[in-house]
């Protein structure tokens, strides 16, 4: 706590020592003032309990807040004192508390808070020959990049934190969340216009992040029927270029791309990928993602008995289009399935961030 001249005021139910100057007190989970931060490590039910004071305002305070994450006020009430038990996800919570005084001015106090264990582990299930990877978002094994023009390779000198494109992939989001446990993924613009950033997770095969390394490549090559379902949330989809959801297979001397982009600067359309011609190819399906709500979105592909990708459907938000588009493979020596997902920046070059949850992914 900051250190001040402090005089006691009388109460009725509840006597508590007010600052002389202006600014927010938090006692619990930790003493932190407008000026320092602190940290804790608790359990997912954090309790909030903080006073503020204004005394250069003739009305004081007129109320406080807690700011779960930047920009999302998770709870509010009037006055100078707040006492809340609020629930976050695991991971780490820059959390603000504000007040607000009568006379238009505020102060805050930032703590970072630690909450102890772990986000819920994916849940592999089967039926029949088919086999479902549950909740990936929270799942290890997602590996970032950034994709820089013209070559649009990976840029193996970039860092998330470097000057050229910034990005962060964050679990055990609580707030936006459907199941408490979110995770974040952002796209930091930086001196590159177009960056884009893609995450990778090796599900089946070398490198396999659930168990799954397939040595003997009998189970890669058994598979033919693939669907990606995920719920995303976005503030404001306009400042996207476009989102991309991919599926991968590489077996048999073959490798298969099935690589879904919705163009949302870019012209609200998806788009599928040709792997021989290395281009996308639009599908005449629109691609309107909500602002400021959950997205639901399927998608479902297969490899044919011919050895052929088929885009078959997509569906967003309940509304389910035929694709029914068709391409050939190209030549690879490595075995295995893995998923990928992209944020594609716009020509403003504006940072944003989007919300994954309840990612299934689903082979047989």
């Amino acid at each position: 706590m900051r250190v001040g001249k402090l005089y006691a005021g009388l109460c009725l139910f509840l006597c508590v020592a007010v600052p002389s100057f202006a600014g927010v007190w938090v006692t619990s989970p930790t003493n932190a003032s407008v000026s320092h931060a602190a940290s804790v490590s608790t359990g997912s039910s954090v309790h909030f309990v903080a006073t503020a004071s204004s005394p250069g305002c003739g009305g004081g305070v007129s109320s406080m807040g807690i700011y779960t994450w930047s920009g999302h006020l998770a709870y509010k009430v009037s006055g100078r004192s707040l006492n809340k038990t609020l629930t976050l996800g695991s991971g780490s919570h820059n959390i603000v508390v504000q007040e607000w005084d009568k006379c238009g001015q505020s102060s805050r106090a930032s703590i970072k808070v630690t909450v102890g264990g772990s986000a819920p582990p994916p849940v592999t299930k089967t039926s029949g020959n088919a086999r479902t990877f549950s909740n990936l978002e929270s799942k290890k094994g997602w590996s970032g990049y950034a994709l820089l023009p013209p070559g649009w390779g990976i840029c193996d000198s970039c860092k998330s934190t470097g000057s050229k494109l910034k990005w962060a992939w964050t679990q055990g989001v609580s707030s936006p969340s459907m199941d408490g446990h979110s995770t974040k993924s952002y796209y930091g613009a930086g001196s590159t216009q177009w960056g884009d950033v893609l995450w990778n997770n090796h599900l089946i095969g070398s490198f396999s992040s659930v168990g799954l390394p397939d040595r003997s490549h009998t189970l890669t090559a058994s598979l033919h029927y693939f669907t990606y379902d995920v719920y995303f949330y976005i503030s404001n989809a306009s400042v996207s270029q476009a989102l991309e959801f991919d599926i991968n297979q590489f077996t048999g001397g073959k490798s298969f791309i099935w690589g879904h982009e919705c163009r949302i600067a870019g012209g609200h359309q998806w788009d599928v990928y040709n792997n021989v011609s290395k281009k996308w190819t639009p599908t005449g399906v629109a691609c309107n993602p909500k602002s400021g709500a959950w997205n639901h979105l399927i998608i479902k592909v297969q490899r044919t008995s011919g050895n052929k990708l088929l885009f078959k459907t997509i569906t967003l938000n309940g509304k389910t289009a035929t694709i029914n588009k068709t391409f050939s493979p190209t030549s690879t020596s490595w075995h295995g399935v893995t998923i990928n997902y992209q944020l594609d920046g716009a020509r403003a070059k504006k940072p944003y961030a989007v919300y994954l949850d309840k990612l299934n992914f689903t082979v047989q």
